[in-house]
């Protein structure tokens, strides 16, 4: 009698049980979190940033004075030379050997393109970062498969080991008739066949849950415990949102990939429109050598001069409308991509959504077949224990009542997984 109301309020609570989160159970979203962490490709990110603050420094130094050092040593086969003879005037004669150390500095007075390109290396960082995201993002459903798979082993090995217990205590009764001689030993011996198949399938879940738990381990980077509890995401209520606003949904991380590329066109095209602005410039040259400025001269001097410096190209011959036209079109392509997704996913939900619908229903029907094959069940003991019946009946209904609950549990399981694959694909948070 134990062993029966144990099995009923085991039947009255288990909805409930599942519903229930323990505090130390493993959590989907925090299994997530830390796959994203844990990945290598993570680090990406800051290193990214980095590399593009190293480039903004580059860009900066453009404001800086440029300062470079030159030296000529030439000699040439003829220099100019005053053919008239005046009398009483001696005329220098140009040396054919030419010497020259100068010293020079430039200064950006006026640029245009400075910020135009630090725009473009922001856009072009916030693009990188994309990439990396939608990389990581990935690795979600690799996570998802191991915790279900981990779930499902966790829930068919608690209905396993409930029907261990009560077979246990059928296995009982079944040892007095047979001490004294009311039963063949084949009853007692049915139930041990019986309980060892099912300790088997208890071996079998187990075995599955190591592998699913250890791969959930090698994600997320930390080691997870064989005993560890993993609690169902409670996902129906965001999947029956995202459900109702299938067609505004973007949250996946492709979609801000997509944003940021074509950001990076409407930078890039603004950076080229002010390479066609004027820049202007101050320079500054200091040197010695021989003829220095004085190019009469035949000693050797030291100079300077200095000047405003005027850039423009007002003419480009059509390359800035060309390069104009190749991001129009590329931009053009990025939206043929960013249509392809929107559709690929579109046709990826709709499996989900037909799972989920059937599996709602199977779980309302799954709920009343239990609920007949444990009234059967309670006849069938009643009268096992009257010795109306053998083990081998006593068995078959009690497998009977062992495979509807396991095909609720795996029911349960494959809802909440079709829920967060739902979610998932439309980049859904899940909590």
């Amino acid at each position: 009698m134990k062993a029966i109301g144990a099995l009923l309020c085991l039947a009255l609570i288990a909805p409930s049980l599942y519903a229930q989160t323990p505090a130390d159970s493993l959590r989907l979203s925090t299994l997530r979190a830390a796959t994203a962490v844990n990945d290598s490709r993570a680090a990406q990110l800051e290193l990214l940033a980095s590399q593009s603050e190293l480039r903004l420094k580059n860009i900066s130094t453009d404001l800086k004075p440029s300062v470079s050092i030159d030296g000529l040593a030439q000699y040439q086969s003829d220099v100019p030379s005053i053919g008239a003879n005046i009398p009483g005037i001696s005329l220098p004669v140009q040396p054919k050997d030419t010497y020259d150390a100068r010293l020079s500095a430039q200064q950006r007075i006026y640029d245009p393109s400075l910020n135009a390109r630090r725009s473009v290396e922001r856009a072009t960082l916030a693009e990188s970062q994309a990439r990396v995201k939608t990389a990581l993002y990935s690795l979600n459903e690799s996570v998802n498969s191991a915790f279900y798979i981990a779930l499902r082993s966790q829930e068919a090995i608690a209905e396993l080991e409930t029907t261990i217990t009560d077979l246990q205590a059928q296995l009982d009764v079944a040892g007095k008739r047979v001490t004294a001689g009311t039963a063949l030993p084949s009853e007692s011996n049915a139930l041990r066949a019986e309980i060892l198949r099912r300790r088997q399938s208890v071996a079998e879940q187990k075995a599955s849950r190591k592998a699913a738990l250890a791969i959930l381990s090698d994600l997320t980077g930390r080691p997870i415990d064989s005993v560890s509890l993993l609690a169902a995401p409670d996902v129906a209520s965001a999947a029956n949102e995202a459900r109702a606003n299938l067609a505004s949904l973007r949250s996946r991380p492709e979609y801000e990939q997509f944003a940021r590329s074509r950001d990076v066109l409407d930078q890039t095209a603004i950076a080229r429109r002010t390479q066609e602005l004027p820049r202007v410039s101050a320079f500054a040259r200091a040197g010695y050598g021989r003829p220095g400025l004085k190019f009469l001269s035949d000693k050797f001097d030291s100079y300077w001069l200095g000047g405003i410096q005027f850039q423009w190209t007002p003419w480009t011959w059509g390359a800035s409308s060309r390069e104009r036209q190749i991001a129009a079109l590329q931009k053009r392509i990025i939206d043929t991509e960013e249509k392809a997704f929107t559709d690929q996913l579109r046709r990826s939900v709709e499996q989900d959504l037909s799972s989920i619908d059937r599996l709602e229903s199977s779980l309302a029907d799954d709920d009343r077949i239990i609920a007949l094959r444990e009234n059967i069940l309670t006849e069938t003991r009643s009268r096992y224990r009257e010795a109306v019946i053998t083990s081998a009946e006593y068995i078959d209904r009690q497998t009977d009542v062992l495979s509807a609950r396991l095909a609720r549990a795996i029911h349960r399981v494959e809802l909440s997984q079709a829920q967060t694959h739902l979610l998932t694909t439309l980049g859904a948070e899940i909590r």
